[in-house]
């Protein structure tokens, strides 16, 4: 591949960035609806293509940072899903405890909140997904695995990493 047809060439990347960008930013933003994530998601993608610049040709640079805009951006909706989830699922399982229990009891079991909340946030990223989807979401390892593209294996791996870490941590779970 010529110098003068590639992405690492930085002329052609800076004329590409400005024919692509705010284009991809509205793409993004349409579908998704958030700017300031679409920019930010924008940028990671042309980042991520100027770091694999020597095996996209110029030729395919659009298709593959349209690719890896969708898939960032789909990522992150599926992060934002599992957070929710979680969040909701800690507020109403909390209210529901302080009302039936002593207050010792309470205060046990909010610093065991505290300790739970810590330890899956320090999760990598994907075992924290693995282990939301699974334990709040209740999804089967199967479910987990196709919504994830990854095999039923890896997903049990990413889960027994991340109940290890969780017991290394809190306790028996």
């Amino acid at each position: 591949m010529s110098d003068k047809n590639s992405t690492c060439n930085e002329s052609n990347f800076d004329h590409f960035f400005k024919g692509h960008a705010k284009l991809l930013r509205n793409f993004i933003y349409y579908k998704f609806g958030d700017l300031d994530q679409a920019e930010d998601i924008v940028q990671d993608a042309f980042i991520k293509l100027w770091n694999n610049c020597k095996e996209v040709p110029l030729e395919k640079a659009k298709s593959y940072i349209y690719t890896v805009a969708n898939n960032f951006a789909i990522s992150l909706t599926r992060h934002q899903k599992v957070k929710f989830k979680y969040q909701n699922y800690i507020v109403s399982n909390t209210s529901d405890a302080t009302n039936e229990s002593s207050p010792d009891f309470v205060i046990e079991e909010k610093e065991f909140e505290e300790k739970l909340k810590k330890a899956i946030a320090a999760l990598p990223d994907r075992q924290r997904e693995v282990f939301l989807l699974s334990r709040i979401d209740k999804k089967t390892y199967k479910e987990i695995a196709e919504l994830s593209d990854v095999s039923v294996k890896a997903i049990e791996k990413l889960m027994h990493k991340a109940l290890s870490t969780l017991r290394d941590k809190i306790g028996d779970i």
